[in-house]
């Protein structure tokens, strides 16, 4: 990977964050800070609060409480030009949102013209860049409906690239792929994570959280309950949560017994 100082720098930064949908607090005082150039996996069970707290570094969500900051500018500040600093952040979603009815090209062309102003030919120049970056120069002239789930959401990472990003939000970006095709987004990935990408991924992938993340972010209830390196997080957990919720996901089989044995009980305890 890359040469950088993890923590120096930072280009994200979140302060005392809580969100509440209604009387449902997702979010209860997270504090957060990626440095400039730094891969962080974020990783828990479901309904941690993990895609919540992605969606408001971006302020797709509004945070209920709290500050945002993207590189210096303060995206929770009411007289931020929010538009201005979007621009800077890439975001790739689980499902791909591509444009059905135009082509790959266009798919990337079109948000370079309406929003960053720039003319066909520039912005059909980055398209094609960011096209063979991803492996996919072939497939310029596709419509995404003949495309596999992994080339569409290379192409939906292409199409955030194309916009020159300082940094890359991923919300678990392989969940909606067949595990085939899972290997070519994760290695688009590890090129951005080479090239020095300022990273902020929700992931399932343990594999990829060790070998490519700086520091491992591990939530439940809303919280950071463990923050470090994935030697430390993923292969020595210090707290018991973080312990269970690693051993149900490396270890399968053992999840599904744990989830098959309170049913039997159940079952005993009505024939008693």
């Amino acid at each position: 990977m890359s040469e950088k100082t993890p923590g120096v720098d930072p280009e994200i930064q979140v302060q005392g964050l809580h969100k509440s949908f209604g009387d449902n607090e997702v979010l209860r005082g997270i504090d957060l800070e990626i440095g400039r150039g730094e891969v962080v996996c974020v990783i828990g069970p479901s309904g941690s609060g993990k895609s919540t707290l992605l969606r408001c570094v971006n302020l797709l969500e509004e945070p209920t409480e709290g500050r945002v900051f993207v590189g210096g500018s303060e995206l929770t500040d009411p007289d931020v030009d929010i538009d201005a600093v979007r621009r800077r952040i890439g975001m790739v979603f689980q499902q791909f949102n591509l444009f059905p009815h135009v082509t790959v090209t266009e798919n990337l062309t079109l948000p370079q013209r309406r929003v960053l102003g720039r003319g066909k030919a520039e912005a059909a120049r980055v398209a094609a860049e960011n096209l063979e970056r991803v492996g996919l120069s072939e497939k310029a002239d596709a419509y995404p409906s003949s495309l596999s789930g992994g080339q569409q959401q290379r192409v939906a990472i292409a199409r955030a690239l194309a916009m020159g990003p300082d940094v890359m939000l991923f919300d678990e970006p392989t969940s909606a792929l067949d595990p085939e095709l899972v290997g070519d987004v994760l290695a688009v990935m590890r090129m951005l994570a080479d090239e020095g990408m300022t990273m902020m991924v929700v992931t399932h992938e343990m594999s990829f959280a060790r070998e490519v993340a700086d520091r491992v972010v591990f939530m439940d209830g809303g919280a950071i309950v463990e923050d470090g390196t994935p030697a430390q997080v993923i292969g020595d957990p210090r707290h018991e949560r973080t312990r269970h919720f690693l051993s149900r996901l490396l270890d399968p089989a053992r999840a599904e017994v744990e989830e098959e044995s309170p049913r039997k009980g159940e079952k005993a305890g009505k024939a008693d």
